[in-house]
């Protein structure tokens, strides 16, 4: 009678611990939240690395957009980013440095990228980011932020991310990372000395891009369907409010056009 008993209470853990699984694994995260490969929710790379399958994921399987098909290589064509950074002066120092064969290479890493689910959702968001990474450097002419090294970008009080007084956080790569709260987990999440060796993100295309994909993963992402006014707000909320109007129309306007070339509605919100 106590083996039976025992076996019972057995099955019924077993039962109990499926039923749970079962639940865990139909996902539905919080939109900060990573899907792991098993279909449960958190944070960290065992939920957002390898196999990830939504949310901020940051492992190395290549986009491709769940409700369609399609990958971030079929939409972001040759001739989508060279019509972009052909825009730059022949003299700009980005115009030798970024590439679109750098940004499949970073994009490899960050699967969550143009993946929100339909095919127009995922095209909104490389619009949306391309917006983004033309303003901030003048269609891919800057590395590097002007006069960035005379501006003081150390936070002295965080002690986690540590800055050191004989490296500049100043503005690099396709969003123009700054602050040593950011190069920090940057350089953890990528792979690189992001405290020591800031300067890695304007001397390594691929390095450069991540930078801005690992900040668009834990910042914007998220806010991509609330429209493109909130990844505004999200990347540089001083803009917003009136605060630099001017900025705001130019970002809007280069969003539309590069939604309009990828043959999608750029939706509503469009300002913040």
């Amino acid at each position: 009678m106590k083996n039976l008993l025992f076996n019972l209470a057995v099955v019924a853990v077993i039962a109990l611990a499926f039923h749970k699984n079962v639940k865990a694994q139909n996902c539905g995260c919080q939109p900060n939240l990573c899907c792991s490969q098993y279909g449960y929710c958190g944070t960290g790379n065992d939920y957002c690395g390898a196999g990830c399958q939504q949310g901020p994921c940051t492992g190395s399987t290549p986009s491709t957009p769940s409700g369609g098909g399609v990958s971030v290589a079929d939409i972001v064509t040759d001739e989508f980013f060279n019509g972009i950074i052909n825009q730059a002066g022949a003299d700009c120092a980005g115009k030798n440095f970024y590439s679109r064969s750098a940004f499949l290479d970073a994009v490899g890493s960050y699967n969550g990228f143009g993946n929100l689910g339909s095919v127009d959702d995922s095209k909104r968001e490389i619009a949306a980011a391309f917006a983004h990474f033309t303003h901030e450097t003048g269609y891919f002419c800057y590395i590097e932020e002007i006069n960035g090294a005379s501006q003081d970008y150390c936070q002295k009080e965080n002690t986690q991310y540590p800055c050191n007084p004989n490296k500049g956080y100043y503005g690099r790569g396709p969003i123009q990372i700054t602050w040593n709260y950011n190069y920090g987990p940057a350089g953890e999440n990528i792979g690189f000395d992001g405290l020591n060796s800031p300067e890695t993100v304007a001397n390594d295309a691929v390095v450069s891009f991540k930078t801005a994909l690992w900040f668009w993963m834990q910042n914007v992402h998220s806010v991509v369907t609330q429209g493109f006014g909130a990844t505004i707000k999200a990347i540089n909320g001083n803009e917003c409010g009136g605060g630099a109007s001017d900025k705001v129309e130019a970002r809007v306007n280069l969003y539309t056009n590069y939604c309009s070339q990828l043959g999608v509605d750029p939706g509503s919100n469009l300002r913040c």
